[in-house]
């Protein structure tokens, strides 16, 4: 059996393979491209001097700090 398409007659088996063909090299095209790699890890030092922290009080510095060396120190068992 064979199809007409633009004045001209196709056959079902051509028009298969082209259907296949065009569905795999969409596929690679969509796979293809840049990847984007993972970004690093921040390092608490990096995150110290990035972010400050101000402390209304000084029960709240204290806490502050303490929080940050338990951190430090969790970081340091990994």
């Amino acid at each position: 059996m064979s199809y007409v398409i633009l004045g001209r007659a196709v056959k079902t088996e051509y028009l298969a393979i082209g259907t296949i063909l065009g569905a795999v090299g969409l596929g690679m095209l969509s796979a293809g491209g840049k990847k984007e790699t993972a970004a690093p890890a921040k390092t608490i030092e990096q995150v110290k001097e990035t972010v400050k922290f101000t402390a209304g009080s000084s029960e709240e510095e204290e806490f502050i700090k303490k929080f940050v060396a338990d951190a430090e120190k969790e970081e340091a068992k990994h």
